[in-house]
């Protein structure tokens, strides 16, 4: 190969780590956002996927049960659990903020809401998301920024709820436990109506706990997944099963039937294998030679024949 040749390839490959399955996971994005319009309200969630293929993005985490995996950020309809746009996590440097606008680029200006969890939560992106004409509620650590005042709320009372407000943010702090508080900050409820029950919940913590959704979950319960050091294999592995989750959620809505998705995807499976076997399949098994040499059966190996 050229020296000049090598060097330009390298230079694309060099700036896009995601190369290799960049165009294929661009392609997907695409058309999740072409194939569906959400609902009010938008959930910004990260998905762990297990995997211990070898890159430079694979992440080890020992707290949890698969320890080595890859980072998706999400976003996701809240009532139909449908993947909206998605993004793998590339490495250092990447800012909450950012990637939060970047993910629900696609439908601001529209008076949705967007639901956040305490990594994504500040204020900067609640102020953000207003000029977009588009609220925010969400989990805050204390550590974002928040008033001396939040605090001090170290010996308060079991379930009480002190509520402050800036500009049009309101935040609410609930005593959940004898030591722990809850934030919630929320640019959708300018008042905050707490419950009348044993643990008088706010509403804001209420809406937070109804739209969360949960597809790293649903990925991981019925996944094609298998085990491979090949990185763009696990990738394009993710990319299958939250496909199956988008087409359980396409084919419930345009049909009118209810299917539960294990079922769904196996039909799914049959319905794409019997298309392959139609398009080419059959013609490729009449294709090889009479004189082509017999397999092994202990070790049957894909062979191409000139």
């Amino acid at each position: 190969m050229p020296r000049n040749s090598f060097r330009e390839i390298m230079r694309y490959l060099e700036t896009d780590t995601f190369a290799l399955v960049s165009e294929v996971w661009g392609a997907f994005v695409q058309n999740c956002v072409a194939s569906y319009k959400p609902g009010v309200n938008i959930a910004v969630e990260e998905q762990w996927f297990p995997a211990k293929a070898k890159c430079s993005f694979t992440q080890y985490i020992p707290y949890k049960q698969d320890k080595w995996g890859m980072k998706f950020r999400l976003a996701a309809d809240v009532h139909s659990k449908y993947v909206l746009n998605v993004f793998p996590y590339l490495g250092k440097g990447e800012q909450p903020e950012n990637v939060v606008m970047r993910l629900v680029e696609p439908y601001l200006g529209e008076g949705r809401n967007v639901n956040t969890d305490d990594f994504f939560t500040s204020l900067p992106l609640a102020n953000k998301l207003i000029d977009k004409n588009t609220s925010l509620v969400g989990v805050i650590e204390a550590s974002r920024g928040l008033p001396p005042s939040v605090s001090n709320q170290a010996q308060a009372e079991l379930f009480s709820t002190t509520v402050l407000k800036h500009d049009k943010a309101t935040l609410t702090v609930y005593r959940c436990k004898p030591r722990e508080n809850v934030c919630i900050l929320s640019t959708m409820h300018p008042t905050v109506a707490i419950g009348g029950d044993t643990k008088r919940k706010t509403e804001t913590l209420t809406h937070y706990n109804n739209t969360t959704v949960g597809v790293d979950k649903m990925a991981r319960q019925f996944t094609v997944k298998a085990a491979t050091q090949r990185w763009p294999v696990a990738v394009f592995y993710n990319l299958l099963d939250l496909a199956a989750i988008n087409a359980h959620v396409l084919f419930t809505l345009c049909t009118g039937r209810t299917m539960p998705r294990r079922e769904f995807i196996m039909q799914l499976v049959l319905e794409l294998r019997e298309n392959h076997i139609r398009a080419g399949g059959k013609a490729a098994a009449h294709d090889v030679p009479n004189d082509a040499p017999p397999l092994s059966e202990k070790n049957i190996q894909c062979q191409v024949h000139g």
